[in-house]
């Protein structure tokens, strides 16, 4: 059913659970698995220009970081990439791209004015992915994700 898996990754707590339930459903359809991090150009172009380089630089070291933490979590093979541009529009792009069957994506589950107000990365993919999309939200710390094993069950997502 699934043969290609994309894991939007932006290295936050949120993401985290997202990865887990990825790469378990990989593992049940032995599934190939990318990891993609997408440096927002927004925020580079918000900032002052003296300091753009800079952001720019930090920026791309955080999106090393977060599919590195990706492939090191990885009991098999994960390719990597990482993209600047509008996050939501270069993950479904990079979907298109590969031929993916999925796009795995953690939200942190706003709610109400919030959402609205901030918009959400994980909605737009939602809307305008070509392939389904998993949004796995990220739990409250007394909530527990696993049955004591340290895997995800798939019946929390």
């Amino acid at each position: 059913m699934f043969d290609t898996v994309v894991v939007a990754t932006d290295g936050s707590d949120s993401v985290k659970r997202a990865v887990d339930v990825a790469f378990d459903l990989a593992n049940r359809f032995d599934a190939e698995v990318h990891a993609l991090s997408v440096i927002d150009a927004s925020e580079v172009d918000a900032s002052p220009q003296q300091l753009r380089e800079e952001l720019r630089t930090a920026l791309e070291t955080t999106a090393e970081a977060a599919v590195t933490t990706v492939e090191e979590r990885a009991d098999g093979d994960v390719t990597t990439a990482t993209r600047e541009g509008r996050p939501a529009a270069e993950i479904c792009e990079y979907a298109r791209e590969i031929d993916a069957d999925l796009v795995a994506t953690g939200t942190r589950g706003r709610h109400g004015e919030n959402r609205l107000l901030l918009g959400s990365v994980a909605e737009r993919i939602v809307r305008t992915s070509p392939v389904p999309v998993l949004t796995v939200r990220q739990l409250a710390p007394a909530d527990d994700d696993t049955d004591g094993d340290d895997e995800p069950l798939a019946t929390d997502v």
